[in-house]
């Protein structure tokens, strides 16, 4: 089955995908960001993949659009799944956003909430 499912707790948000994202799944799912984002301000993502097959087309703009609007607006981001190109994602993301992203193991899940709900440690002052 197809599908976007989110599960939104004040700065954390997680999205759990399935299947092939579609241009209707982010047409629901963006507008949840935008009011968040708006509450909150920037955000921790869990992005859980499971049995992900990739985006169509018209998800793949939706993507872009995306990230070009909130690239600044996502302090953390996890990337949970267990493929070899799921973990490439990591490293593909990083110019569309200036969040620290980290990918997981499906296993390490919690270790990933962890890491989104852990406090950012200062810079030293010199």
């Amino acid at each position: 089955m197809d599908g976007l499912e989110t599960i939104s707790a004040g700065r954390i948000l997680e999205v759990r995908v399935t299947g092939k994202l579609t241009k209707e799944a982010y047409q629901k799912f963006v507008p949840a960001v935008d009011a968040q984002v708006k509450e909150y301000g920037k955000l921790r993502i869990l992005f859980v993949m499971q049995e992900f097959h990739g985006w169509t087309a018209g998800a793949m703009w939706e993507d872009l659009k995306f990230d070009l609007k909130h690239w600044k607006d996502i302090e953390r981001l996890a990337i949970v799944g267990d493929k070899k190109w799921e973990k490439g994602m990591a490293a593909f993301c990083k110019p569309f956003t200036k969040a620290s992203i980290r990918y997981f193991d499906v296993a390490q899940v919690e270790e990933a909430r962890e890491w989104l709900a852990a406090e950012a440690v200062p810079a030293k002052s010199k």
